[in-house]
Order: C-alpha cells, then sequence, then structure tokens
C-alpha cells in the first residue's frame, strides 16, 4: 500500500507544513534552569469550579515559585459543549481569586508566542501529525458508524471484556488498499484511529510528581486521534500543544489515570519528551461518617460562583486551598501570620496522593481571621463590592453612606482594641450584620426573659439619664444605677451571694436594653452601638419596645 498517497487523500490540505517546520516556529523557551512551564487548560463549557481554581492555584504555585510561566489554553475540540463567554469568565473568576496567567487565550501578553491558544485554531498543526503518522504507518482511517460501534461495545459488554477498539474488534485496522479506496470513493465518513503497538500484558512503570511510582498497562487501544470534523480528539491534541508550547509539567485530576497509557504512546510515537505528569487527588467532603467527592449535582460549593455570592475573600479561599495542597502551608501561615502566600516555597511532592478534604467550617474560620486583619477602610470595599453585585436595594442605600458603615465596621472589627474582633466572617453574613443600624431592616425579636412592668421600669428609667456624650464607664454607672433602682443587683459580688435577693442583675438589666435597641440579646459594646444610631433613634426604640410589650 502506497501510504503517501493514501495520506495525501485521507489529508489533502496541500499548504501543510513538515511536522519538523513547527520546531523552530516554537522554539525552546529561554528560561532559568529548574522553572516550569505550566498550564490550565480548561473547556469552554461555562461551568468554572473548585477544581479548576486548585489545579489553577497548584500550576501558578509551580511556574512562578520557579521563576517559570503559567499560560491558559483553551480546549475546544468538542463543539457541541461550547458555551459562549465560558473563557472570558475562567479569566475573570480566577481573576477575583488573584490568579493570573502570564500568556495565552484572551492574555494580552509580549509572552503570546506559543499560540493559537484555542485547540480549534490549531487544526493545521494536528494535521500535519496526523498526515505523517499515515505516511508512518502508525494511523489508519476508520469507517465504523456509531450503531457499529455501539454493536461492538455492548458484545464485549456482554461477554464481560474490555470496552473499545481494539485486537479483532478493530475492523477497520486491516482494511486493504482497494476497501479504502473504495469507501473514500463513496463518500462514507471517516476517522483517523492511532494503530496501537502496544500489549495490554505489558506493564509500565511511571513517575508521577504527585503519587510517585505507578504501574499501568500498555495500551492496545486503537483510539481516534483525528475526528470526522478534521478537528483531532483530546488525547493527540495536548500532547502536540504541551510539546509545543514548552510545557514541562502538566498537573490534572486522577480521573486522568486512566487514558495514561494512551498518552504515554502518543507521545512515544510522535517523538516528543513527555511532560511531567503530576495526579493531583480528588477533593473530598464528609458525608455523615463517610468521605465522598464533591458533586456537582450535591454539593453546591463546588461551584466557584457560590464563593462570589456568598461573599468569601478571596484570599481566605486561596489560603485554605494552600492549606490543602501543601501538607507544611498550615505551619508555615501560623509561622507568618502576615505573610504573603507567595513566600512560601511551594512542593509538588508535598501534595497529597490521596483525597483531600475540603472543610468548609476551617474556610469560614480561615475567612473571618483574613477579614479581621482588613483596615475598616479596606473592609468596606471588599463589601461594598460584594453589596453592589448581589446585595439587596436596601443595602445598596445604606453602603452609600460611606462614614456611617466605617463607624459601624471599627465597633464590629474592634479596631480600637488589641485583639480584632472576627464577627465577619463571608459578605452576605457580614451585611446582615448591618441591619438593625437601619431602620428600614430593623426586625427585632422582643423575647424578655423578665415580665413587662420590670421591662419597662429599665428602659423608661435609662431613657430618663441617658446622654450620647457620656463614655462607657459613665454609661455603665447609669445602667447600674437603673438597674439598682428596678430590683437588680448593681454588682455581680452581691448577686453571687444571694441571688434570690435580686430580680435579676445588672448584665440582664443590660439584656433587656440589648433587645430593645438591637432586637437581640447579643451584640457588640451597646454604649457604641447607641452612640452611632443617635439619641434621638435610640430613645425611639427604647419607646418602640415599650409599644410592643
Amino acid at each position: 500500500m502506497n501510504l503517501k498517497e493514501l495520506a495525501k487523500r485521507l489529508i489533502p490540505d496541500e499548504n501543510l507544513l513538515e511536522p519538523e517546520e513547527y520546531e523552530s516556529i516554537y522554539p525552546q523557551r529561554q528560561l532559568p534552569k529548574g522553572a516550569q512551564v505550566t498550564r490550565l487548560a480548561p473547556s469552554p463549557t461555562g461551568f468554572i469550579h473548585l477544581g479548576n481554581l486548585y489545579s489553577a492555584l497548584a500550576d501558578e504555585r509551580c511556574a512562578h515559585t520557579t521563576g517559570g510561566i503559567f499560560y491558559l489554553r483553551i480546549e475546544d475540540t468538542d463543539e457541541k459543549r461550547k458555551v459562549e463567554g465560558a473563557v472570558e469568565s475562567v479569566i475573570r473568576s480566577l481573576k477575583y481569586f488573584g490568579i493570573k496567567f502570564d500568556e495565552g487565550a484572551e492574555i494580552e501578553s509580549p509572552l503570546n508566542k506559543y499560540g493559537p491558544y484555542y485547540q480549534r485554531a490549531r487544526a493545521q498543526i494536528y494535521r500535519s501529525f496526523v498526515k505523517r503518522l499515515i505516511e508512518q504507518g502508525l494511523a489508519y482511517p476508520c469507517f465504523c458508524t456509531a450503531e457499529e460501534l455501539d454493536e461492538v461495545r455492548e458484545k464485549q459488554t456482554q461477554s464481560k471484556e474490555t470496552t473499545g477498539y481494539y485486537g479483532v474488534y478493530a475492523k477497520c485496522r486491516n482494511l486493504s488498499e482497494q476497501e479504502i479506496y473504495k469507501n473514500l470513493d463513496e463518500g462514507k465518513p471517516f476517522v483517523i484511529r492511532l494503530k496501537s503497538s502496544g500489549n495490554i500484558e505489558n506493564k509500565i512503570t511511571f513517575r508521577d510528581a504527585i503519587k510517585g511510582d505507578i504501574t499501568v498497562t500498555e495500551n492496545d487501544q486503537d483510539v481516534v486521534i483525528l475526528k470526522s470534523d478534521g478537528i483531532p480528539t483530546y488525547h493527540f491534541a495536548h500532547a502536540i500543544d504541551d510539546h509545543f508550547m514548552r510545557t514541562t509539567l502538566v498537573i490534572r485530576g486522577e480521573e486522568w489515570l486512566s487514558s495514561l497509557p494512551i498518552h504515554i504512546e502518543l507521545h512515544k510515537v510522535l517523538g516528543f519528551r513527555q511532560p511531567t505528569y503530576a495526579h493531583t487527588c480528588s477533593l473530598m467532603k464528609m458525608d455523615g461518617e463517610t468521605k465522598r467527592k464533591l458533586s456537582k449535582r450535591k454539593d453546591p460549593e463546588l461551584s466557584l460562583d457560590y464563593y462570589r455570592k456568598a461573599g468569601y475573600f478571596p484570599l481566605a479561599v486561596v489560603k485554605y486551598l494552600m492549606t490543602v495542597l501543601n501538607s507544611n502551608f498550615e505551619e508555615w501561615a501560623l509561622k507568618n501570620p502576615d505573610g504573603d502566600y507567595r513566600d512560601f516555597k511551594f512542593k509538588i511532592d508535598k501534595m497529597g496522593k490521596s483525597g483531600a478534604l475540603f472543610d468548609l467550617d476551617k474556610l469560614n474560620d480561615v475567612s473571618k481571621t483574613e477579614i479581621s486583619k482588613l483596615s475598616p477602610e479596606a473592609c468596606y470595599d471588599f463589601l461594598k463590592e460584594w453589596v453592589d453585585e448581589f446585595g439587596t436595594d436596601a443595602d445598596r442605600t445604606h453602603f452609600n453612606d460611606r462614614e456611617y458603615i466605617l463607624k459601624i465596621l471599627n465597633l464590629i472589627m474592634g479596631t480600637g482594641g488589641k485583639k480584632r474582633r472576627k464577627d465577619i466572617e463571608r459578605a452576605e453574613q457580614g451585611v446582615r450584620l448591618f441591619d438593625y443600624f437601619f431602620d428600614d431592616t430593623f426586625k427585632p425579636e422582643y423575647a424578655y426573659r423578665f415580665d413587662g412592668q420590670t421591662v419597662t421600669a429599665v428602659l423608661d428609667g435609662f431613657a430618663k439619664v441617658y446622654d450620647p456624650a457620656d463614655d462607657n464607664s459613665t454609661w455603665f454607672s447609669k445602667l447600674k444605677e437603673v438597674a439598682k433602682a428596678v430590683g437588680f443587683a448593681a454588682e455581680m459580688s452581691e448577686y453571687k451571694a444571694d441571688p434570690t435577693a435580686f430580680k435579676g442583675n445588672v448584665s440582664d438589666a443590660a439584656e433587656i436594653l440589648r433587645i430593645a435597641v438591637v432586637g437581640s440579646p447579643n451584640s457588640p459594646d451597646l454604649c457604641t452601638i447607641m452612640g452611632i444610631l443617635g439619641k434621638e433613634r435610640a430613645l425611639k426604640r427604647l419607646t418602640d419596645a415599650k409599644k410592643a410589650i
């Protein structure tokens, strides 16, 4: 069989470059010794999830801690799954979490010398290599219909054999020259398959940068490398792209381990040096007493939109993921509480070999800590950005009064004391802490533990002596006098000595006042809250509370 003539018939493009020419078009990168070139290569499906951020952070850290390059490639070989705006969504979502690319799709950069960064735009490169493989007898046309392939798969399943296109099931592998040209002359659609030389009985030991030595079988599947529309499959395209974009390290999910034998063989037949592969463990969560993988269907926290809508502080999410990615990051962070996580020496071999447990409660704690470090001004900017996109109309109106909000933040964050408060976990929850400072969102629950007469006496008594000019000490002294007059113990020592002699203690009196002013028995410093509200509004709340008894 004249393979060169067959290759011309199957790949008729006359303007294809020779495969060797691409080596000079995409030369080796001039980078420091040991520098890693990594990539994020999502499909443009529109769903950007936590796993993408997890991988992107690992890619970015591996590249930038070694003086390398982190780029974005879009694997759009499946046109049916493409969603408009998906690429921009990836870039925007990752940028929100501080993950930036050095080059790639939709990235303006002087380093963009290894594109196009969309796979469908690289069709000529792939076709050049497919043509060469056909000429070498390492690839062939397959005319099997979808129905025929389904029948084969069903037969294999029934006989409990490995499913796929291999061995005796590779119907088109040994077609004669006459049969091939007859099919072509009849206009039958075809794909191009790799003619595998592997034997499933043979074992290969592969060194994974995360999991260590892995033993896999050789590939014996004649996988499709070029689809009927002239676009390659992911398997074929990624091998060529990683070679010519000079990728040195591929970090990907462990679900790709099953494809590893195919990728090893493809690099071999193409004559390419294989990049280092690092297969990350799946993100897991506790479901009762058992661990399971995070699921799109069951777990809203898998979507990155979840973190933006809930208003998680971006740096907190990144720092938490760093604790999942590298086992020694948490220790470093404790020693460097104000340190930039980028100063941490990220190492691929410190990544976990088994399922990584994603703990939302722990993320919440990290988020509280990171937000508590902000200045009130920075916290205002963070909250307002969330309010502008996700808040209510009332929230947006409230946040137009920046100075008033800053007074509240100084109280809630405890900026005047030595130890910062950690009341704000995320923007969605934090903004609700402001509700009682505004009359239109103040919705009190007057749940008193004392009778109406006692409550009225405390509220009336304090209303008569309240002066917004009082400092905390004077304010509390006045509350003690009111409490004493109503029958409460002014001093806690008195109450502890004989609780039966009093209606309650001064803390109980403060609770009555607090419920009236903020609608809850718990709040930050009540004297400061009343000062922020102003005398007129504070006293009106005492009056309204009496009316509700």
